[in-house]
């Protein structure tokens, strides 16, 4: 977007954009969401910047009024391969709190010099102003969600210390910590031991979708979920902890229980990607209602807002993408659940500080606060037995819990063996074509794989799997082509949200009635699906 579109943009207060870019305002001195109610300034006033970072180290202050670190983040950092899009995902991971900035540059290949230079020159902050707006952002919103002691906040936003955090706060938002406390009337009642937060994120949200999509896959032990509400155990940088996120009158809140404090900012950010709350649903839809003729404008119209469901940890999701080769999803979720019983690690009611005890009725919550009642929300955390295994712990027992064909079950052990010593790594941060090349070039691992988990790990917005055949199938339905060659041509119009499209293509093919299948036709799907 260039000037004239954004000044058009904060005319008309458009909250769409909100996250997407800042407004900062010379003759104030401060900067704003798009959306802002505030009298719009001058267009001679106006500077306009990619990050809130940005206007930081420009000098100015953040608004009171409407408040933009409050605001979902941009959906750009998966839209973008490049080193700052790579670099922005894993700050936001909390990768320069506990690497520093030349342990993010190791991550990317790049020297921190170089890395330091691109940052300023693409988005006019480099890696420490980043992260430390990020810390602010997490601050702002301990501060005015939760009940936390304001000492507890600063390590938990990922502070060094009580007065860098005070010192940030004041030159951000031109306000002590005790002086943005008081600006919140209340905070909602918590669990004892939790912490509980407000997600944001842009409308339309498919909520129903991505829960669904969660709980066809849930792990029993290590997750638990319903219509709902979607919990797990994690694995973070300070320990291991669970959560639970619910969705109940328009909002989704979660609810945190960590051994660390400071995991907060980089669970969080792990939850978003995992419920893909950064996305700008209003693009994706309209690009995928208008393209292809508008085959899939009634589709659109009926399921507003679809999901990309993300992954909490690139590891685990790796190895689910391998179990799930050529089966279906419920036979990938029992074998998944064999082997966290056999490796995994014990997750008991102790190890979470405060879970559940008395007035944790969460049915009760929720009618009040006039949403439905989730039946299998009444204690999440209390169904949450098992952490998933490690790499090792998968290597080591894999070969005798796993069923099914042998070429898969080695790739799944030498796959682990290889996480767990160092010589494979994955994450966030990585560029798509070299990730794909380095899965593709393992035993056991073709496209399918590769571009299942560039969409899962990655959020690639734009991946068509032409050899999936539930996907065809959902294809078919709707009155596209169902051979992979000829659809992979059609598809090119929905570029480039063609993962959006996938999830589309999905969910209709699961949602269409079963018939009746005979055994010779059974066997012959099977084979057809084995191809």
């Amino acid at each position: 977007m260039d000037f004239e579109e954004r000044y058009r943009i904060i005319q008309s207060r458009d909250l769409r954009f909100d996250g997407q870019f800042i407004t900062a305002v010379r003759s104030t001195g401060i900067y704003c969401r798009p959306s802002c109610p505030a009298r719009t300034p001058k267009a001679s006033n106006v500077t306009f910047y990619e990050t809130s970072a940005a206007a930081h180290e420009a000098g100015y202050r953040a608004c009171k009024r409407c408040l933009p670190e409050a605001v979902p983040g941009t959906p750009a950092w998966n839209l973008r391969d490049d080193l700052a899009g790579r670099a922005m995902r894993l700050i936001a991971d909390g990768v320069v709190e506990r690497e520093g900035v030349q342990g993010l540059a190791s991550r990317l290949g790049y020297s921190s010099r170089h890395l330091t230079r691109v940052l300023g020159e693409e988005l006019g902050a480099g890696p420490l102003a980043l992260a430390r707006a990020h810390r602010a952002q997490t601050a702002r919103t301990l501060l005015t969600s939760t009940e936390l002691p304001i000492g507890d906040i600063a390590f938990a936003a990922g502070f060094a210390s009580i007065r860098q955090f005070n010192d940030t706060i004041g030159e951000v938002f031109r306000l002590t910590p005790s002086e943005m406390r008081a600006r919140q009337s209340g905070h909602p009642a918590t669990t004892p031991g939790s912490i509980e937060l407000a997600l944001p994120y842009r409308e339309p949200f498919d909520a129903a979708g991505v829960f669904a999509w969660l709980a066809a896959r849930a792990v029993p032990g290590v997750e638990s979920a319903g219509p709902a509400h979607f919990a797990r155990t994690v694995r973070l940088p300070g320990g291991s902890g669970c959560f639970v996120v619910r969705h109940r009158a328009g909002r989704l809140l979660l609810e945190a229980h960590l051994a660390a404090l400071a995991d907060l900012p980089v669970l969080v950010a792990r939850i978003r990607r995992l419920f893909d709350l950064d996305a700008d649903p209003i693009a994706v839809d309209g690009a995928l209602a208008g393209a292809g003729g508008g085959v899939l404008a009634r589709r659109v119209e009926a399921v507003p807002g679809i999901r990309l469901p993300g992954a909490i940890d690139p590891h685990e999701m790796l190895v689910r993408a391998i179990v799930g080769q050529q089966i279906s999803v419920p036979s990938a979720r029992t074998l998944l659940h064999r082997l966290a019983v056999a490796a995994g690690t014990p997750f008991g009611r102790s190890a979470v500080d405060g879970a559940g005890g008395e007035g944790s009725d969460r049915r009760g919550a929720a009618e009040v606060a006039g949403a439905p009642a989730d039946p299998g929300d009444d204690d999440p955390v209390g169904q949450l037995t098992l952490l998933f295994p490690t790499a090792a712990q998968i290597a080591e027992q894999a070969g005798a819990v796993l069923t099914g064909p042998r070429a898969r079950i080695r790739t799944v052990v030498s796959v682990a063996e290889a996480l767990a010593s160092g010589e494979l790594e994955l994450g966030t941060g990585d560029d798509a074509a070299e990730q794909h090349a380095r899965l593709v070039a393992l035993p056991g691992i073709g496209d399918w794989t590769a571009g299942y988990l560039a969409m899962r790990i990655l959020g690639r917005p734009d991946v068509l799997l032409t050899g999936d055949v539930a996907l065809r199938s959902g294809a078919r339905m709707l009155g596209l082509p169902d051979s992979p060659r000829e659809l992979a041509a059609r598809a090119a119009d929905f570029a480039p949200w063609r993962s959006y499209l996938s999830l589309h293509l999905w969910r209709t093919a699961a949602e269409a009635p079963r018939a009746r299948t005979t055994p010779r036709a059974a066997a012959a799907r099977r084979s057809k699906e084995t191809s």
